[in-house]
């Protein structure tokens, strides 16, 4: 069990950095307080965890076979370098984290699984560039009924409230469904859970990060990369939950960081680019860089010190 205690951690650690962005621009348009997303999400994003996230666990694991002890420096480096962005305040991939910590554990073990890895770095550039895709339609193809449906305010924000519930539960579905692989994937690779083990035990840590320590990244999602309005904030929902649940039906843990910031660029186009922070935007992608880089680098030096041995005088 105490083993366990790095995925534990992991889970955590992705519960507070990727989670706040299934209900961060809720929560930043002012249509839903903080705790009642956070609930919400901690709740189906161990639903999901434990209904789809089966596809996503075996696809990772087959990245690499790890001993225990590997599986455990793998997912401590990542949650380390996940949890150092977090306290910056910058929404990064957790799959990133683990990629370049399995990369690290991978190289010093020689066991690195060039293809799969392949297969996992590819979504690493498709995932905002879909995102944003599917936000600039939703929105194009939403608004234009939008716009002609006559209604009082009243009921237009209450239906906006009412979205936002719904499309965010399905967002955190999709979150749980396709990260708890990020989480406990390496420990069923190390033959120390089974697949369902894997996701339940991932997609309950994941939600304790995310009713513990989620609120910072969620306010930099919200606030501070593109002003929106509620509308446009339902669509950046809805946008986040179908990316990743395409990849989750393809079985490929990808980055709801990602997802959502891409469906925020893709909003940000409509509305102009003078609405997209510049600074906050170079900020994230250097921290989307950086993560894997650090988790590598982390990986690598636990390795290193676990393994040291002493020689006597």
């Amino acid at each position: 069990m105490v083993s366990l205690l790095g995925g534990i951690f992991m889970g955590w650690a992705l519960g507070a950095n990727d989670a706040s962005n299934v209900f961060g621009t809720a929560v930043g348009a002012r249509m839903m307080k903080f705790w009642t997303a956070a609930i919400l999400a901690a709740f189906f994003v161990l639903l999901g965890s434990v209904i789809s996230g089966q596809a996503g666990i075996e696809t990772l694991q087959g990245l690499t076979t790890f001993e225990l002890s590997q599986a455990v420096i793998a997912s401590v480096a990542a949650a380390l370098a996940v949890s150092i962005m977090t306290l910056a305040g910058w929404p990064v991939s957790t799959s990133q984290a683990v990629v370049g910590a399995i990369i690290g554990v991978g190289i010093m073990n020689h066991q690195l699984n060039i293809s799969g890895l392949g297969k996992v770095a590819a979504c690493w550039f498709t995932t905002p560039i879909g995102g944003a895709l599917i936000a600039f339609a939703l929105y194009k193809v939403c608004a234009f009924f939008y716009n002609r449906v006559k209604m009082s305010l009243f009921t237009s924000d209450r239906l906006m409230k009412i979205g936002f519930v719904i499309f965010g539960s399905y967002g955190a579905y999709a979150l749980g469904a396709n990260n708890v692989a990020n989480v406990t994937a390496v420990f069923v690779g190390a033959g120390k859970l089974t697949v369902f083990q894997a996701a339940l035990i991932g997609g309950a840590s994941i939600a304790l990060g995310i009713l513990t320590f989620s609120r910072h990244v969620m306010e930099t999602v919200g606030n501070k990369l593109v002003k929106l309005d509620p509308f446009s904030a339902l669509m950046v929902s809805i946008s986040l939950g179908l990316t990743i649940h395409i990849y989750t039906l393809i079985g490929v843990p990808v980055s709801s960081s990602q997802a959502i910031i891409g469906g925020l660029l893709g909003i940000g186009i409509i509305k102009g680019t003078n609405t997209v922070s510049r600074a906050t935007l170079r900020g994230i992608f250097l921290a989307w860089f950086l993560t894997p880089v650090i988790a590598c680098a982390l990986a690598l030096t636990l390795f290193f010190i676990t393994h040291l041995e002493y020689v006597g005088p």
